[in-house]
């Protein structure tokens, strides 16, 4: 009899269990390579996106917002998050190749997020208009990498290590964190305080 591999779907690369702990392991790694403002600045471009997600969100939840015209609700924290972490994280770590190359990982690394974007799509996550939104502030936060990381030399070999101790240090602690955090429930908590309602909005009302 043979055996049957699974393979979870695509978008579940987008979960924030993986992408939260991705962009505080670029954060470890620019703090590492003593480029603080870049490190600043990546916390404050990725933390105002997942802002944007977490706010639509909410004002769904409480309010009922949304385009129905567009079947829009809320931003996909998934393509928005996966964009933004993955590419700059694959820029970063191309750093020492050469320039058509670097920029030939980061395309690649960017239609791979438009795949998990339309994989949510196909798998009823989110609509086309939710998952293009996530996709290009994501793709708006890469931009803003590039500018932050742009003065940040390439780590020399001898520096890679306390690199990528560092990354994997600050991955593992808040994929604990992400995974102990009940933020579905604190969005709903949010949501239901500041409109007054006694229950959510259900994800299939729009409008």
């Amino acid at each position: 009899m043979q055996a049957t591999i699974y393979l979870p779907p695509l978008f579940h690369l987008g979960d924030l269990g993986l992408t939260l702990p991705a962009a505080g392991a670029i954060a470890a790694w620019l703090c590492a390579a003593r480029a603080w403002r870049a490190a600043a600045g990546w916390l404050l471009v990725f933390g105002l996106a997942i802002a944007v997600v977490a706010a639509s969100k909410i004002a769904f939840l409480g309010w009922a917002t949304g385009w129905p015209a567009l079947q829009f609700k809320a931003v996909s924290g998934h393509a928005t998050g996966f964009t933004a972490a993955f590419p700059t994280l694959c820029w970063l770590l191309a750093g020492r190749c050469a320039a058509g190359v670097r920029a030939a990982v980061a395309l690649a690394a960017l239609a791979l997020a438009a795949g998990v974007a339309a994989a949510l799509v196909r798998a009823g996550e989110h609509t086309r208009a939710e998952a293009a939104a996530g996709w290009l502030i994501g793709a708006a936060v890469f931009a803003c990498a590039l500018r932050l990381t742009a003065a940040v030399p390439p780590a020399p070999p001898r520096t890679v290590g306390t690199g990528a101790t560092a990354a994997l240090l600050a991955f593992g602690l808040l994929a604990w964190v992400v995974e102990h955090a009940p933020l579905n429930r604190w969005m709903i908590a949010v949501a239901l305080a500041l409109s007054g309602n006694a229950a959510p909005y259900p994800w299939d009302h729009c409008g």
